[in-house]
């Protein structure tokens, strides 16, 4: 037979431990690490990626002719007619080409600041 001291033992390791307090502690310290990391991920990489998408929006939105764009598939061209949706590019003397409006990727980034930069170079 089991002794009632021993049952009396079990009793007592199964129980909550000494104090009143229940195990798990505080739920706001267990998600605040949770609450930190998405606030990096917002602030680093969520808001910089909405600015950079609403001025991308903004230079579509006032695109003009005349002005010299790239496209997301990296043609140059000078914009000679524009609609809701569609932009005609002069890439070459008498060569317009039509292209979707939202694959235009911004304005053509140059080489004179290499140039600039160099000195003493031959040529």
């Amino acid at each position: 037979m089991i002794s009632l001291n021993f049952l009396i033992s079990e009793a007592w390791a199964m129980g909550p431990p000494p104090g009143g307090a229940q195990g798990g502690g505080d739920p706001l310290t267990a998600f605040l690490p949770l609450i930190l990391i998405f606030g990096i991920f917002y602030f680093l990489l969520i808001r910089p990626q909405q600015k950079k998408q609403k001025q991308h929006q903004e230079f579509i939105n006032n695109l003009q002719k005349g002005t010299e764009v790239v496209t997301s598939g990296g043609i140059i061209g000078r914009i000679t007619g524009i609609t809701d949706d569609v932009v005609t590019l002069e890439v070459a003397d008498k060569v317009r080409i039509k292209v979707v409006r939202n694959q235009i990727a911004g304005k053509p980034v140059t080489g004179d600041k290499d140039k600039k930069g160099k000195k003493g170079s031959i040529g």
